[in-house]
């Protein structure tokens, strides 16, 4: 409640405290830092491998960009269900939730593509460390989910089109020690019911990691207010999450790794106001990679080589329509992307130089009921990232340059096709003071594509008619960050200021004959502070068990209209998560996170006026408890964990989208047997 409170209160004092938190921690750790001066052993944090950032295994001490990974321990602490409420409970950006399984997340501005292609987002999704060719991470459960990795800033040049405001990297469990298998039946509010079965483990050269879950929820929920959200229950959502590998000879392994989501049923409500009771959409995700990594006898060099297929789709149905459309017989609409792709890469790994050269390739065909009807693009890339280590290793210097083509083309109505292409640039540094303080300074570019219709349209809907723009530019964005990062014994704090200029922003316009069509026009000034800390008072005082209070924060200096010099809509000044977390006492484990998301200038389609007005959506606070206990172990016949979740703690009245109010406080209990 004494968050709540600071952040209710006003921001100058969040400002203040957060502030003096971070600098008296920094100070406390620099003065113990000096009593140790001349040893050689680094902290544990330095030591953590990454792969995001370069596309390679790196440790964080090598990490020029702020990068943010969320461990396997914060997810098993966290009542999260979908990727999307986990970003949501870490405070990474502004969201976009609403009932029906449909979350997209914004880092530094920008937001990704919740529907259709990924390539058009400014957020790019990544699975494994490939387009998950959806920017809804509603759609991706965290059973199997190892780590997040979050690249804050652009990452185009390692991922390409849509990677503006950042890259959250989705990476699965891998196999590995004794095989175990679990099972695990979960019960909520709501009549919420899931059961998951699943396994994990090396046995010689073979790895396997799975998990196969079932959920329902029956009945719709009621909000913070009390009053019952029609039409948010859903029949079923089915899960499979496996990744398979074998070591053929050492060093060389060959894998494959199978995602599938399937909900069935899930109510699509309108705004609470106008509860819609009928409506739903059924909704899929499913890829397959195959992969192939190995390296020479001496490491000099590495290599991988993956191929994946998937499919993405998404149905809603309108039991009451007039106007029924699409491919069903009944009332239906309907998209449906399929993608396909590969990646290659090589390294050479020196002692002072580690250089990366590779291609990407990704195709996708887009069905739609509604114009245009069928789309394709084709983006083959090439890509080259270096990294150089001098002074000891203290000094980091790293580059990267990429070139992608695109081409587009409207199948139909139209038959048109046109093509594009893009090179763009990274540069960045890092500096170690000593062997706990690191600072970095980071400049990228990012882009985003046009659409197919955007360049190739000729059609008309609605009477309106349209018509693509083969002169259009990608949307461009330059970003310059600096930061300090310091980790000593129990502290881990960071800092970042960020500062991005976005250019040609594409935006429909109108010609002569009221013919509408596509420009680049529009521009956009973002700066902001990232920072996070965090303090193991059980290691501090040599206790045999952590107790660590954490904060993390994004607040944005200015977030504006490069045209109009007004605030961005959708997008809030604030953006914060803080807790407590406690693990390793007698098989007792908990975490209390407070999530905080800032106001926001949003459109009110609600209020049904034209023009649309423009309001203010206040801010708010919600409140998450895990607790989990260990309540046998045995070697011979397994262990078995309960736990309980409360979202939502002080039943808050709160919705990320304008019109629809998230559940109020729900109750979860959990029971997983390990053998």
């Amino acid at each position: 409640m004494v968050g709540n409170y600071l952040i209710h209160k006003g921001k100058g004092i969040l400002v203040k405290g957060l502030a003096t938190v971070f600098m008296l921690g920094v100070a406390s750790g620099v003065s113990l830092a000096g009593n140790t001066q001349g040893t050689k052993k680094e902290p544990k944090m330095l030591k953590e491998v990454v792969v995001s950032a370069s596309r390679v295994k790196e440790t964080k001490r090598e990490v020029t960009s702020n990068v943010t990974v969320i461990t396997s321990k914060e997810i098993a602490l966290s009542p999260a269900v979908t990727v999307g409420d986990l970003l949501a409970e870490k405070g990474i950006g502004h969201i976009q939730k609403y009932p029906g399984g449909l979350t997209s997340i914004g880092i530094r501005g920008f937001r990704t593509e919740a529907h259709g292609n990924d390539l058009m987002g400014h957020v790019l999704i990544l699975v494994d460390g490939r387009r998950a060719g959806t920017g809804n991470v509603a759609k991706i459960l965290t059973k199997n989910v190892e780590r997040i990795e979050i690249i804050r800033g652009p990452a185009s040049v390692q991922y390409g089109s849509a990677a503006i405001g950042g890259v959250v990297n989705i990476i699965t469990k891998r196999g590995k020690g004794k095989p175990h298998v679990f099972v695990e039946g979960t019960y909520g509010s709501y009549d919420y019911a899931e059961g998951t079965f699943g396994g994990y483990g090396k046995v010689k050269g073979l790895d396997f990691s799975g998990t196969v879950s079932r959920s329902t929820l029956n009945d719709d929920y009621k909000t913070g207010s009390g009053h019952k959200f029609y039409n948010t229950g859903y029949d079923s959502i089915d899960d499979v999450s496996l990744n398979l590998g074998a070591t053929i000879y050492p060093g060389h392994r060959i894998g494959m790794i199978y995602h599938y989501y399937g909900a069935n049923k899930l109510g699509n409500p309108g705004y609470l106001s106008q509860n819609d009771k009928d409506d739903y959409k059924d909704s899929y995700n499913k890829s397959i990679d195959l992969m192939y990594q190995g390296r020479s006898c001496q490491g000099m060099f590495s290599w991988m080589g993956r191929y994946f297929n998937g499919v993405d789709e998404d149905r809603w149905v309108n039991p009451t329509a007039s106007n029924p459309t699409g491919w069903d017989t009944g009332q239906a609409s309907k998209r449906k992307t399929d993608q396909q792709g590969a990646q290659g890469q090589l390294s050479l790994n020196l002692k002072k130089l580690t250089a990366t050269a590779g291609f990407d390739w990704v195709d996708y065909d887009i069905k739609a009921s509604w114009t245009p009807q069928k789309t394709e693009y084709k983006n083959p890339a090439g890509f080259f990232l270096a990294k150089g280590r001098l002074f000891n290793d203290r000094l980091i210097l790293t580059g990267g340059l990429r070139y992608d083509h695109y081409e587009v083309k409207v199948i139909r109505p139209t038959g048109r096709s046109e093509d594009d292409n893009h090179t763009c640039f990274r540069a960045g540094a890092a500096y170690l003071l000593g062997n706990y303080l690191k600072l970095r300074a980071n400049f990228g570019e990012g882009f985003v594509m046009p659409a197919a219709d955007q360049l190739a349209a000729d059609y008309e809907i609605w009477g309106t008619h349209y018509v693509g723009n083969p002169d259009l530019n990608p949307e461009k964005s330059k970003t310059y960050e600096g930061g300090v990062d310091f980790f000593y014994h129990a502290l881990n704090a960071s800092a970042t200021y960020f500062y991005t200029d976005f250019d040609d922003k594409i935006v429909v316009s109108s010609g002569p004959g009221g013919i509408r069509t596509w420009e680049n026009h529009g521009s956009a000034n973002i700066k902001g502070l990232e920072g996070s800390l965090s303090y193991d008072v059980g290691a501090l005082f040599g206790w045999d068990f952590e107790l660590k209070p954490y904060a993390n924060f994004v607040y944005l200096f200015t977030y504006e209209d490069g045209e109009t010099h007004r605030d961005l809509k959708y997008v809030s000044d604030w953006n914060a998560s803080y807790g407590i977390t406690l693990s390793g006492l007698k098989e007792f484990s908990g975490n209390l996170n407070f999530s905080y998301v800032g106001k926001q200038k949003v459109d009110d389609w609600e209020s049904g006026l034209y023009p649309v007005p423009v309001v203010t959506k206040g801010g708010f606070t919600v409140a998450d408890l895990t607790l989990s206990y260990k309540i046998y172990e045995s070697k011979k016949y397994g262990s078995l964990l309960i736990k309980g979740d409360v979202r939502n703690l002080f039943d808050k009245d709160y919705a990320y989208v304008k019109g629809y109010p998230m559940p109020g406080r729900t109750f979860y209990g959990s029971l997983t047997y390990t053998f």
